[in-house]
């Protein structure tokens, strides 16, 4: 199977969310699963460092870039069978939110408005709002780098957990496909499982409300929280929420922070709080970047920032959380040739 690689350098700034990121040495847009697995198999043959694009909505790169070859991933195709909708790793992922809005299928609204690509979301496991794309998944479709062959894994097998799976956990070896999900036919929400998102629409907890209604009410959350993507505010030219929850053991757990009982015995708490009770709120930074003016877990680039510029303000939220409270953030986005 043929591929085009780009013979000009590309800058992967013009790739990411973030808008920030040095050229990559090679660029390729695969539009099949053949052209993909082609492009993948061949950098892994001749040893060359890889690097898997979707819509870059989560990645940090160096100002440096990649020195290897990035693989775009613009796969595009869906199919029904019953109540199971599978998608090609390239899809939008909002577009297919507001799909399964409009032909009344249930279980992913609460997603609404989250950029990038239908392949990312099993690997994060993303979710928002009370909802995770574990939740929903049946099965997702691999291209296996290390058996250099195509593997489905049932949800069960995806080892999903918060913003975590296999995937996520062996980074270098599997690369998704398509996805495979299992929507409810009913014009009405899955069970309201988040506060914030109840309240939106005047429900209680574990109530329903329409489709519409609900997408409606997050795509106006995340908007006021600058996390709907606008070229005109630099509010969200960022990678979305930059560190996760940390999980901590109850007793580390400040008093007066949010926190939300794990299975294990363990305590999610709020990075957002900790941030923001440590001294770092809205807006903190310089001209150059800065914490967003409507959300303290996202780190923005207000126009003229540098990768350098961002982790560096990174780093100082993360070290005077650790000196406030004891507790280490952990970046939620992907770092390409950088680290924290």
């Amino acid at each position: 199977m043929r591929y085009t690689v780009t013979s000009m350098p590309e800058l992967l700034a013009d790739h990411t969310t973030l808008r920030l990121g040095g050229p990559a040495a090679e660029f390729v847009v695969a539009s099949t699963e053949a052209e993909l697995i082609a492009a993948i198999d061949d950098a892994d043959q001749r040893a060359m460092p890889l690097l898997v694009l979707g819509g870059g909505s989560n990645l940090v790169v160096a100002d440096e870039g990649f020195d290897g070859r990035v693989v775009q991933v613009a796969t595009q195709g869906v199919s029904e069978d019953a109540s199971r909708i599978t998608l090609q790793a390239g899809e939008s992922w909002d577009g297919f939110v507001e799909w399964a809005v409009a032909q009344g299928r249930s279980g992913i609204e609460a997603l609404s408005g989250i950029p990038g690509r239908v392949g990312a979301t099993p690997i994060q496991n993303v979710g928002a709002y009370g909802q995770e794309v574990a939740q929903r998944i049946t099965s997702v479709r691999v291209w296996d780098r290390r058996t250099r062959d195509v593997a489905t894994f049932a949800a069960g097998e995806c080892a999903f957990g918060y913003r975590m799976s296999r995937f996520k956990a062996e980074p270098d070896r599997y690369v998704v496909l398509a996805v495979t999900f299992d929507l409810e036919a009913n014009s009405l929400s899955a069970p309201l499982a988040y506060a914030e998102l109840a309240a939106a629409v005047d429900a209680e907890i574990g109530d329903r409300r329409p489709l519409h209604q609900v997408r409606n009410a997050v795509l106006g959350l995340r908007a006021g929280k600058g996390m709907v993507l606008d070229s005109s505010d630099h509010d969200t030219w960022s990678a979305g929420s930059f560190f996760t929850n940390p999980i901590v053991e109850a007793q580390a757990v400040p008093a007066g922070a949010p926190s939300w009982p794990q299975p294990d015995g363990t305590v999610k708490t709020s990075a957002a709080w900790l941030i923001d009770h440590a001294g770092f709120v809205r807006g903190y930074g310089n001209e150059r970047v800065s914490l967003s003016t409507k959300h303290t877990l996202a780190l923005t680039n207000r126009g003229a920032a540098s990768t350098t510029d961002l982790l560096a303000l990174a780093s100082e939220i993360r070290s005077g959380v650790v000196a406030a409270y004891g507790i280490t953030l952990e970046p939620e986005p992907v770092l390409v040739n950088c680290s924290l």
